[in-house]
């Protein structure tokens, strides 16, 4: 879970209340389903949330596996 609202925090910077106005996830949204990016409103963004909403959650999992991988915890002795 604080890996999905770190990610929606750093991606919908500038428009964290209204993240369907984002141009990085709009961008996202377009390369990844084919919508275009221009047509992408309130009811656009959630539909594509929910109905790849499997896909977005293993997503956020690799996500939070390169960060762990990328900065791992140090060992004390």
């Amino acid at each position: 879970m604080r890996y999905l609202l770190r990610f929606l925090w750093n991606a919908s910077r500038g428009h964290r209340l209204a993240p369907w106005r984002s141009p990085y996830l709009k961008w996202r949204i377009e390369t990844y389903a084919g919508l275009k990016a221009d047509k992408i409103g309130f009811f656009e963004f959630w539909r594509f949330m929910w109905k790849e909403r499997n896909q977005l959650g293993r997503f956020l999992q690799w996500t939070s596996d390169m960060d762990r991988y990328a900065r791992p915890k140090p060992k004390n002795p």
